[in-house]
């Protein structure tokens, strides 16, 4: 086999999504020992999206500086993007795993398909079939169990955690949906250094201009932190968009669902956190609903061209 062909192997594309699964779940364990270590989110994010949009710089100067080339008139809409996307979502997202159990708050984060589909509903005038319909209503059902919703003390002590969770799934929605301006105009990685970059800079005027890299971290944590930055965000983003060209978006984002898992067995080992069995059931059904609105969303991207073959053979 060719080394082209190898290249674009289903087989590789979905070890590349499971991989970047992976790191992403192993990140938000990091992530959670570094809180825990006395690093707030604020903290994180700062360290987070600079180191990414360092390296990413770097890797274009190296590989092809044209990649960085926008036009003036999209200048806006990264910032805007960057801001609410990428800036929004980073935030609310470690805030939730500073303040809730890791692969709880990576659940609440997953989510965002079910905004999505309410989004298309909406605003899209799309129809509400009866798949989207017990999706909804499922992942409804599981993230009320994810957060322990059932114990109301329980709820009362991670509220602000919860809340951040779900608007991570908001922001990411948002990202996702106003994302696809960019896509079409730009490679996906242009779009990601930009959402980063803007992101950068705004985290850089609410904290102190890289206030974060001067306190006074041990190895352990500076290797923690390099981690969340480079093989926690930069590395699986590359990895995902890699798998995305070979096995398509939607067995990509099915296949990413790994990612809690991951960390919920990575903090189990490591932080001795725990799921009871309600929370876990609850994260079963947030992933099935997920994997069901995927799916039907392939369906329906089928679905017209399917429709138009037959047309002309007729």
């Amino acid at each position: 086999m060719t080394l082209k062909k190898l290249s674009s192997s289903p087989g590789l594309g979905y070890f590349f999504v499971i991989l970047a699964a992976a790191l992403w779940g192993v990140s938000g364990s990091a992530a959670k020992y570094l809180f825990n270590s006395g690093i707030t989110p604020f903290q994180l994010v700062q360290l987070r999206l600079t180191i990414t949009v360092l390296c990413l710089f770097i890797w274009f100067l190296i590989k092809d500086p044209s990649l960085m080339r926008i036009k003036r008139g999209d200048i806006l809409y990264f910032a805007i993007f960057g801001t609410i996307g990428m800036g929004a979502c980073q935030f609310t997202y470690l805030f939730a795993i500073s303040k809730i159990n890791t692969a709880a708050a990576i659940l609440l984060q997953y989510l965002a398909p079910s905004f999505i589909a309410v989004y298309s509903v909406i605003f899209t005038k799309d129809k509400l079939s009866m798949p989207t319909v017990f999706a909804l209503l499922g992942a409804t059902a599981g993230c009320y169990l994810v957060v322990g919703a059932y114990n109301l003390q329980f709820l009362a002590l991670n509220m602000a955690g919860v809340i951040s969770g779900i608007l991570s799934a908001v922001a990411f929605a948002w990202y996702s949906i106003h994302g696809e301006y960019g896509m079409r105009r730009y490679d996906p990685w242009t779009v990601l250094f930009y959402a980063m970059l803007f992101a950068a800079i705004i985290w850089n005027i609410i904290q102190p201009p890289l206030e974060a890299f001067f306190h006074p971290y041990s190895i352990k944590e500076w290797g923690l932190i390099l981690y969340v930055g480079i093989m926690g965000t930069l590395l699986p983003f590359g990895l995902y968009l890699k798998g995305v060209n070979v096995i398509r978006s939607t067995r990509a984002s099915i296949t990413a669902t790994l990612e809690p898992i991951t960390a919920g067995i990575v903090s189990f080992f490591f932080l001795s956190e725990i799921l009871e069995p309600l929370q876990v059931t609850g994260g079963v059904l947030v992933i099935i609903s997920i994997i069901v609105l995927q799916v039907k969303q392939e369906h329906d991207e089928k679905t017209p061209a399917l429709l138009r073959a037959k047309k002309e053979m007729k």
